[in-house]
């Protein structure tokens, strides 16, 4: 079972929702490969009813399965770290503090796991109380080498940023990418984006030099049955190709 998220020339991977198992098949062949699709713990009852079904989705993408939480709920944290322990997929959406268990129960370190943080309306400062508690509190606004050291400290692979509301936090994220690169971490743009944005936020991660980019293009290309439109996966993938011919 390939645990490692399939890479745009080893560089960019699409996240996307899948609406179905046939759905799922659909955006994973429009993106050539290129994508890991979100199922969400949250619509789910039971730990065993999400494991039986997420393990269909795998089988229909060659795993790859990405477990979210459910518009980054921290109270969903618990669950995906269990379910994730059983699934073994290529990718695990989790907040700031759910992290060490996520990588702790997966027992490897292919699986990208990433970590929660927001913006703070500070260039060069992100906000890590994304958990299930501290999400409740005060904001906790920390340095970016100091959240990128805390993910690593904890197994995290990536930091996904969010959210995003597209580019209305630019500066910021620019900040974010230049941090991810500099400290040789992953980073996943998430919140807001759309076809139009698309190509600007991927551009400014791979101008920044971010080994990999993981962005998340969710409810924009998200048809009235819930299914993601594969056409616009295809564009997608189209854009990635085109800014990574002519990065440098």
């Amino acid at each position: 079972m390939n645990k490692t998220p399939n890479y745009i020339e080893d560089r960019i991977c699409l996240n996307v929702l899948a609406g179905s198992v046939a759905n799922a098949k659909d955006c994973y062949q429009a993106a050539e490969g290129h994508v890991v699709l979100g199922v969400l713990s949250k619509n789910y009852d039971s730990d065993a009813a999400a494991i039986a079904d997420m393990q269909r989705y795998a089988a229909a993408t060659n795993n790859a399965l990405s477990v979210g939480l459910g518009a980054g709920d921290p109270n969903q944290s618990a669950m995906v770290s269990r379910i994730s322990a059983e699934l073994q997929p290529q990718h695990v959406n989790q907040v700031f503090t759910g992290i060490g268990a996520s990588r702790a129960l997966l027992g490897q370190t292919d699986t990208v796991v990433n970590g929660l943080v927001s913006p703070t309306g500070k260039v060069g400062f992100v906000n890590i109380a994304t958990g299930p508690l501290s999400s409740q509190t005060a904001p906790t606004e920390v340095p970016l080498a100091t959240a990128i050291a805390l993910l690593k400290d904890m197994g995290g692979s990536s930091i996904k940023y969010f959210p995003m509301k597209g580019l209305a936090h630019k500066e910021e994220y620019i900040a974010v990418a230049k941090a991810c690169a500099e400290h040789d971490f992953y980073l996943e743009p998430t919140g807001g984006i759309d076809l139009e944005n698309f190509e600007e936020i991927v551009q400014i991660a791979v101008d920044a030099g971010v080994k990999k980019i993981i962005p998340h293009v969710y409810s924009s290309i998200i048809d009235a049955n819930g299914d993601t439109r594969p056409d616009d996966v295809a564009s997608l993938l189209a854009t990635v190709k085109r800014v990574l011919a002519t990065k440098g």
